[in-house]
């Protein structure tokens, strides 16, 4: 049995960044329970926002563009949170099927394999939700 907990990601960019607050039940189970895009200079205020909402225990930030001055405005904004940078490796290809997942290929899009199309809308939101999953399928 695992411990339940809730947190949110962050993929950072260097104009706009992807996040997701994203809990894992006592079962194990990953439950996405919001996700956006915003511009990456308020992801400060919306971080603040969504913990009044969500209640998350922690920051999970991706460690690639950006990361640095997000990580900073965090920790001015929330000094308390704790945050973990995450290894941002092959997030863009899982989100990418993440999309797919919650967006079903209609049409033409059907007959060619999802690994072959580029999402029709930025996917910085799964970007994160593969970061969330990465931190709450390896830890207790």
């Amino acid at each position: 049995m695992k411990k339940e907990r809730t947190l949110l990601a962050i993929d950072p960019g260097s104009s706009k960044s992807g996040l997701a607050v994203v809990h894992r039940t006592s079962s194990g189970g990953i439950e996405l329970r919001w996700r956006g895009i915003v511009p990456s200079s308020k992801i400060s205020p919306k971080a603040k926002e969504l913990l009044d909402l969500y209640g998350f225990q922690q920051l999970v930030v991706g460690s690639g563009t950006g990361s640095r001055a997000i990580v900073q405005s965090l920790r001015e904004g929330m000094p308390g949170m704790g945050i973990l940078l995450v290894d941002e490796r092959d997030t863009t290809l899982k989100a990418r099927e993440r999309y797919w997942e919650h967006n079903p290929r209609k049409g033409w899009r059907r007959l060619l394999p999802a690994t072959l199309q580029t999402p029709p809308e930025p996917i910085d939101d799964f970007a994160a939700l593969v970061l969330a999953e990465r931190v709450l399928i390896d830890s207790n």
